[in-house]
């Protein structure tokens, strides 16, 4: 048994914990099976280090593998361990962060195994929407363990050694790794999208740290504010002139300018990520790209039920004229769509949408219009808000005219359809604001929206 993989799985908690906060749980339990000659080996802890601690005074519980033990794979004890720590962390209302370095099931346990599986998954979907789960991949995270970070709300992966695959790439007809690595971090967080953050060891355990410190604790905490020492009313000169840059709008917007984007190597045509405005944790969603692509809006859906249930608000960024066309998103794109816009309507925490640029068509309407359900809407002096551009509908609807006749009627069809002002002029706008005051609007409009009480139609819960 080596001593420097045993001491990985510790390591790991240490960094990311505040210093001498973990205490250990379950420390001596050990393997139970006898099968396989299985009693003549050393089990410490069954190969899964369990406990609690801090994170800048956040109470958080962790599990982390122990390559050392078995190669870390998954017994019916390591398991048990695994569900004993989510019970607990329910209890309490707390965090679950598992640190996963794992071979896979633990073959002398088969069946066992196979059942410590299936309890790891019930708990993890009993937990989902009720306390915050974060997976950190350090090493192989292989077959059924690969349900588990995609049971979790937020994932990270350390960028050189971490593999994640359900199927092992050599074991996908007509590939292998030197052809599409589909096991490696960048394949999972650029095409899978199940990866958010890819860094190095440390900078994984880091930004784990930062993301804690940002999110409530459970779905009914109210910590996720802290005291604001920034201007509420601080003008950011630059925003009109990088509209399609969402990262730096929402991080010119938000307290300190900090910015935690979520999958930012996934459908960049979407941006995700958390922003704080007067203290507050707010989720943020915009268009990074005037098309919008089925990745794009499922990866938006996603994140906005994660707010939504966590009771965090949200403020959305449009800018869109229409949808990907290509064969690829159009696979995928209605149903894609479809989600967005549930999410956005079905979500009952405070929105806000701020539309930045063009908005046009139902793209338009499922980002988080006033129709699908907005509370507070606003649109940049340089906004156009309608069907589509409006010499494209002159075009349409004066085929046969001559050019000066169409301009003519662009010019028209942009004043009374397209405009900012024709849209407030029938409440589907409620300020046009000029962009460098962006900061000041949102905080006042969720300011307003803090005690937001919003009821539904009963039902035990949605389809889409």
């Amino acid at each position: 048994m080596s001593n420097t993989a045993q001491s990985l799985a510790s390591k790991r908690i240490e960094a990311l914990l505040d210093e001498n906060s973990f205490v250990e749980i379950g420390a001596l339990v050990t393997a139970r099976s006898t099968d396989f000659n299985m009693q003549e080996k050393e089990t410490p802890s069954d190969g899964v280090i369990t406990g609690y601690g801090v994170i800048d005074g956040n109470l958080v519980y962790v599990y982390s593998q122990d390559a050392s033990v078995l190669n870390g794979t998954l017994g019916e004890m390591h398991a048990k361990k695994i569900t004993k720590l989510y019970d607990l962390a329910l209890k309490m209302g707390a965090p679950v962060i598992g640190l996963i370095d794992c071979a896979g099931v633990r073959l002398q346990e088969a069946t066992d195994a196979l059942n410590g599986f299936g309890e790891i998954y019930k708990t993890q979907a009993l937990a989902s929407g009720v306390i915050p789960q974060i997976t950190g991949i350090f090493g192989t995270c292989g077959g059924g363990l690969a349900v588990v970070p995609a049971l979790t709300d937020f994932t990270f992966m350390e960028e050189a050694k971490a593999k994640l695959f359900v199927n092992s790439p050599n074991a996908i007809e007509g590939n292998e790794i030197s052809k599409c690595n589909s096991a490696s971090a960048k394949f999972q967080a650029e095409e899978a999208g199940l990866v958010d953050v890819v860094a190095d060891e440390a900078g994984v355990l880091a930004q784990i740290r930062q993301l804690v410190t940002m999110l409530p604790a459970n779905n009914e905490d109210d910590a996720s504010y802290e005291e604001c020492m920034d201007d509420l009313n601080r003008v950011c000169a630059d925003l009109g002139e990088v509209v399609y840059e969402a990262p730096y709008v929402l991080s010119s917007i938000s307290d300190g300018n900090v910015f935690f984007e979520t999958k930012a190597d996934y459908a960049k045509d979407m941006v995700t990520g958390f922003i704080k405005l007067n203290g507050m944790t707010v989720g943020a969603v915009a268009n990074n790209d005037q098309e919008l692509s089925a990745r794009g809006a499922g990866k938006a859906a996603g994140f906005v039920k994660f707010c939504d249930a966590f009771n965090i608000p949200v403020l959305s960024l449009t800018n869109v004229t229409g949808y990907k066309a290509t064969m690829c998103s159009e696979r995928n794109l209605a149903k894609a769509v479809a989600e967005l816009t549930y999410a956005f309507a079905n979500a009952t925490v405070p929105k806000v949408n701020v539309i930045t640029g063009p908005a046009y068509g139902s793209a338009y309407v499922a980002m988080n219009s006033k129709g699908v359900g907005a509370d507070v809407v606003y649109a940049w002096t340089s906004a156009q808000i309608g069907m589509m551009d409006a010499k494209l509908a002159a075009k349409i609807m004066y085929a046969d005219a001559d050019a000066a006749t169409q301009k003519e009627k662009a010019a028209e069809y942009a004043e009374l359809q397209s405009s900012a002002q024709a849209a407030a002029r029938r409440g589907y706008v409620d300020s046009i604001i000029e962009a460098k005051d962006t900061r000041k609007y949102v905080i006042g409009a969720f300011e307003m929206l803090f005690t937001k009480r919003e009821d539904r139609p009963a039902k035990k819960h949605g389809t889409v």
